[in-house]
């Protein structure tokens, strides 16, 4: 399964010069052990970054951070990314790194996060009811209460004196508004809050009735990342376990289309070799790039609207030439010059490219190891042709 990575957190970290002290550890010790083997982890981690050249205030920033981690509830693994004796980023893992590993390089090292971190999409999971909704944030590692919709209030049954069937109209007709006004009202926070949530998918748990009405209400962007799933509600019975086990589904399935979605519009952007064929539409061949002069120039240029990336391609660990800039990314050296960088530095092809698709906006996808990507392990989709 393929996960979306994103790189708006990461920004931080490429507008400040390096070099980078970056490091991937298991975090988990419910062990009798945890002390001695926390103890090793943070040795082993300090003899990497000084083997490799780590000025000696960032280690021990680093070893000090990672002597910190908490008790209870930590999870599989952690990133930490340092530089100029401060930790400038401390990154949860959803999957814990096969080995301890601590590198010092002039860009950080954040390719590993691609398979790590488990960015399949948050979600903004709303718990409908009748009476309005509890909305909160999930990303897989942590739920985040993120505020309420309530509707109407709900109408009592009275007025005896009027006949049965005259007050039973009235009363499913206050019914009926006060419900329209609940979904409303639903619907109207759940637009409000998307934007800016950062979530990639909206979840609507609860009543069958209630869920469909909120989301025919939604707005036409939202409605076509927006999935019902019949676990959940806001009673306090609610199994919380079985809704978890939903947005699992649902997230990794999402995902995966997507990721579908952009091969195919890679394959068909890329043609076949030595396909000749007169294209109309905007995925016709010339929108897409393979190989790794060409995927350099897509993204450096903003050109790139997908990166699709494989984490153990050959490609992605190839050394490019970088400046300080983000966009300053070439395949050979007197190419970054001819950009203005007065003293190229080497840095991995991944690294540099996640800068870059960063600083651009660009969406970068993970195409997992069994799945056919592109030739090298780097590709993009074009925003347009070339």
């Amino acid at each position: 399964m393929g996960d979306v990575m994103e790189l708006g957190f990461l920004k931080p970290l490429f507008s400040r010069p390096g070099p980078w002290a970056s490091v991937y550890v298991e975090t988990t010790r419910a062990t009798e052990d945890a002390q001695r083997i926390q103890a090793l982890r943070e040795r082993a981690v300090a003899s990497q970054l000084i083997d490799a050249g780590a000025d000696a205030y960032t280690v021990r920033a680093v070893v000090n951070r990672l002597a910190g981690e908490p008790a209870g509830g930590a999870p599989p693994g952690r990133a930490l990314f340092a530089s100029g004796a401060e930790v400038l980023l401390d990154v949860p893992l959803a999957r814990a790194p096969a080995a301890t590993a601590a590198t010092w390089s002039v860009l950080p090292h954040v390719a590993p996060l691609a398979g790590l971190r488990g960015d399949e999409p948050s979600c903004l999971v709303a718990h409908v009811d009748r009476t309005g909704a509890d909305l909160e944030l999930c990303d897989g590692l942590r739920r985040e209460a993120v505020g309420q919709a309530r509707g109407s209030r709900w109408p009592e049954r009275g007025h005896r004196g009027v006949p049965a069937d005259r007050y039973e109209w009235h009363y499913r007709n206050k019914v009926e508004n006060a419900w329209n006004e609940t979904a409303d009202a639903i619907a109207a926070e759940l637009a409000r809050q998307w934007p800016e949530s950062g979530a990639g998918l909206v979840v609507l748990a609860g009543d069958v009735r209630e869920r469909r009405a909120v989301h025919q209400r939604l707005p036409e962007a939202m409605r076509a990342v927006t999935v019902e799933v019949d676990a959940g509600g806001r009673s306090p019975g609610a199994a919380r376990d079985a809704l978890d086990r939903e947005i699992a589904r649902v997230r990794e399935a999402f995902a995966r289309e997507r990721l579908e979605s952009a091969l195919e519009r890679f394959r068909v952007g890329r043609g076949r070799p030595g396909e000749h064929r007169e294209s109309t539409v905007d995925t016709g061949p010339g929108q897409a790039a393979e190989g790794m002069p060409a995927v350099v120039d897509a993204v450096r240029s903003h050109q790139a609207a997908t990166l699709l990336l494989t984490p153990d391609g050959p490609d992605a660990a190839r050394e490019v030439w970088v400046g300080p800039g983000v966009d300053q990314v070439a395949v050979q050296r007197g190419q970054a010059q001819a950009m203005g960088v007065g003293k190229p530095e080497r840095a991995r092809a991944d690294d540099a490219l996640l800068r870059s698709a960063a600083a651009a906006g660009c969406e970068v996808l993970v195409v997992p190891a069994d799945m056919a990507g592109p030739a090298g392990g780097l590709g993009a989709v074009l925003r347009w042709k070339v």
